[in-house]
């Protein structure tokens, strides 16, 4: 597979594959980075596109710098991964996966992508807020007050919590494919068939995966879905 490294401003990137018009953004999820692209630069590829992936804020290259992984960021690092690819390549497609897809529906909703593949994509973060709100025993008050808690899963933010709840995803316009577990405990099914119904999304529910989509048979049922999305 080949590979070039790049520097998209500031940010670490890869671009797979050979030489193309068509392109993919892969866009990572959390505790992942760039690299993690690979398996799914090798299946485009084999269908004549490029791969162009990058980390994310406090991922990979980036863990040490001060500055957050959050939906703000997320939205200016993926707007200036975007502006560049859609300079370079005649058709870009896109790839998101967990927290990539939640950054990307923000980030994106204006870019005419020619396909869209999302795995266990965070479609609704006020949900996974409220989920956190119970399991860990906080209240909104709580958060209010204190601005910042922290959790075993991630720092809970109000700013964050608000601009969720502020900033609803109603528009996304490209043709999407999503694989979902069905035993996911960040999205109900509930949210996510709301989700593909709203925007006809193709939904395919893979019954014994949770989120991370990490045990012995998820690794076929990913490549076979990738394989049919494309």
């Amino acid at each position: 597979m080949i590979k070039e490294k790049i520097y998209i401003e500031n940010i670490p990137a890869i671009v797979w594959g050979e030489k193309s018009s068509k392109a993919y953004i892969f866009v990572h999820g959390k505790m992942s980075n760039k690299e993690s692209a690979e398996v799914f630069a090798e299946i485009v590829a084999s269908k004549g596109y490029q791969t162009i992936s990058f980390d994310l804020p406090e991922h990979g290259e980036r863990s040490d710098q001060e500055y957050k992984c959050n939906i703000m960021n997320g939205i200016t690092d993926l707007t200036l991964i975007g502006d560049y690819v859609f300079r370079k390549w005649d058709k870009v497609s896109l790839f998101g996966c967990s927290l990539g897809a939640f950054f990307s529906l923000h980030a994106y909703r204006d870019k005419n992508f020619e396909n869209c593949l999302f795995q266990s994509p965070i479609v609704n973060m006020e949900y996974l807020i409220q989920q956190m709100f119970i399991w860990f025993n906080i209240s909104e008050e709580q958060l209010k007050e204190q601005g910042e808690i922290p959790t075993p899963i991630d720092t809970m933010s109000w700013l964050y919590y608000m601009y969720v709840k502020e900033h609803l995803i109603d528009k996304w316009n490209a043709p999407t494919h999503i694989l979902y577990g069905a035993k996911d405990n960040l999205q109900s099914y509930k949210v996510i068939n709301d989700f593909s119904s709203k925007f006809n999304c193709n939904l395919t529910v893979s019954e014994n995966s949770e989120h991370a989509f990490m045990d012995e048979n998820d690794g076929i049922i990913i490549a076979t879905w990738m394989n049919n999305s494309i």
